[in-house]
């Protein structure tokens, strides 16, 4: 483990095999353990957890569930999701790479080209904000 990284960045820094099959309950237990971690990270509220995961606000016994490592249900949407927040701390990782402190802080600071906090983005517009605060970020990246 490198120098001042905890357990747990570095398993999101390696995050699921490319190719990791989620209809394995191995895989969405991973995932599960993953995406959590990256919201204690991020330092989002449950109700945040919640709708960036597509879940009703009223859903904590199920955030409960994931953090205690049930594996994410086999939904199509919540996969996606997952998939796509992993992919946005990728893009947070490379964009910050030697401050990640600032990385994991990006998604609840304010935004002046996003005009809010990122997090709110994907509150206010759904899967579709999470799909434009993915498409922005790869953009910053130029990728």
């Amino acid at each position: 483990m490198s120098k001042g990284r905890h357990a747990s960045e570095e398993a999101l820094a390696g995050q699921l095999e490319p190719r990791a099959d989620l209809r394995t309950r191995e895989a969405r237990e991973r995932l599960a353990r993953l995406v959590t971690q990256l919201f204690v990270h991020w330092r989002l509220s449950t109700t945040e957890q919640a709708a960036l995961l597509g879940l009703s606000p009223e859903n904590r016994s199920t955030l409960s569930r994931y953090r205690k490592g049930e594996p994410l249900a086999d939904s199509r949407d919540l996969l996606d999701r997952a998939g796509h927040l992993l992919g946005i701390h990728k893009s947070l990782r490379i964009l910050f790479p030697e401050d990640r402190d600032l990385a994991y802080r990006w998604m609840t600071t304010p935004n002046r080209r996003l005009a809010r906090r990122p997090v709110d983005l994907v509150i206010e517009r759904g899967f579709e904000g999470l799909l434009a605060l993915r498409r922005y970020l790869d953009f910053e990246r130029g990728t």
